[in-house]
């Protein structure tokens, strides 16, 4: 493999990790790895710390294709706590506000989760990396900042209710570019007459990338050192 002119790595982000840090350290091993200074290295769409699975890491040329990549439809596997929400709609801040889930039957979520299946308005989440006025939404928001972001077009392929065990549920998400699988939970918790935040998050598949084909970081040396040639 020829880093330098340009790869696709598939990897499968830890949890915890930011984006930016798994292309940090696809960069310096490579780096290393080749006894260079500079690399170029960027990833096809961003995973939030809180969540993992299937990260598109290109080097070299290949990060021309980014943009392209960024466009593949994806899929998730996401659990969603019903009767809760927070602020950031998943696990990074605490709960603020509880509802009632009494009502909530499993047919009632089949019937909510089918309306968003389609064309669809979405409001992404104010801890969000969307840019407003040259900044990200989530430097207004950790700074308690009210601010309004606009609604973005979004397509939902398909949604599956994989396990529903109220008041928690476990969901198969198939999208496009631009979803936020956490607004998407804030939305189910509303059609519910409840609330709803995401509890966890795996990227399982982008494009014709899927998550049992990915690299774990824990091999990331054992295959640079296979593919990449020794320097003597």
């Amino acid at each position: 493999m020829d880093f330098v002119e340009g790869e696709v790595l598939c990897i499968d982000k830890p949890l915890q990790w930011t984006s930016f840090r798994l292309v940090r350290v696809v960069r310096a091993k490579i780096c290393q790895k080749l006894k260079i200074k500079k690399l170029k290295v960027g990833h096809a769409g961003t995973l939030d710390p809180l969540a993992t699975g299937v990260m598109i890491i290109c080097t070299g040329r290949k990060t021309k294709e980014i943009e392209k990549l960024q466009a593949e439809t994806k899929e998730y596997i996401a659990d969603i706590r019903m009767g809760a929400t927070t602020p950031s709609f998943d696990l990074e801040t605490e709960v603020d506000a509880e509802y009632p889930v009494s009502h909530i039957t499993e047919e009632a979520v089949n019937k909510a989760l089918q309306s968003f299946v389609g064309t669809i308005e979405q409001v992404p989440p104010v801890f969000s990396a969307v840019k407003i006025e040259g900044k990200r939404a989530y430097e207004f928001a950790r700074k308690s900042k009210d601010i309004e972001l606009k609604p973005k077009l979004l397509v939902i392929s398909d949604i599956e209710l994989l396990f529903c065990k109220l008041p928690d549920i476990k969901i198969r998400v198939v999208c496009s570019k631009g979803t936020y699988i956490r607004a998407l939970a804030r939305d189910i918790g509303k059609a519910l007459q409840s609330g709803a935040h995401l509890t966890g998050l795996v990227r399982t598949r982008v494009g014709c990338a899927t998550l049992d084909e990915c690299l774990t970081v824990d091999r990331l040396d054992d295959f640079f050192d296979k593919e990449i040639p020794r320097i003597r």
